[in-house]
């Protein structure tokens, strides 16, 4: 019975050093005085305004605007100002959260993968993830109040 026990503690213990390894390998950026409108909009235009826009509001989430992004979608909230690490935002824009974004492709039907560069099959063509440093600065503007 305590060698199960300790194997729990041990998995938890692995899972939550896991995550946290995770989201060390997209640190904030360093870059100060980030805004929305100057530095964040243009990423949320480039990789997901196209699901989540003023056309197509996937979770009821839109992320065209400062007040839409701040107000969050039918789960709640997706960013704590000040807190990025806690964000959901920030977990999911890194492929490390409940809801990795912009998703990974599907498999298109007739075989195939829904990738990047047009349509496959019935599939529309998949945004590709956010990079460390547009990671980065999305959690820097978090961590500066998300203004």
């Amino acid at each position: 019975m305590t060698t199960i026990r300790l194997a729990v503690v041990a998995g938890a213990g692995a899972a939550q050093t896991l995550f946290a390894a995770s989201l060390a390998d997209f640190p904030p950026s360093t870059q100060t005085g980030v805004t929305y409108a100057k530095d964040i909009e243009p990423i949320f235009k480039q990789s997901c305004v196209r699901c989540h826009g003023a056309d197509k509001q996937s979770a009821k989430l839109r992320l065209d605007s400062l007040e839409a992004t701040l107000k969050g979608g039918k789960d709640g909230k997706v960013l704590v100002p000040g807190k990025s690490e806690t964000s959901d935002l920030v977990l999911n824009i890194a492929q490390i959260g409940d809801t990795p974004m912009p998703p990974k492709p599907k498999p298109a039907r007739g075989g195939g993968t829904n990738a990047p560069g047009g349509r496959v099959g019935s599939q529309p063509m998949v945004t590709p993830p956010l990079t460390k440093e547009q990671v980065g600065l999305v959690r820097a503007w978090i961590d500066q109040g998300a203004k």
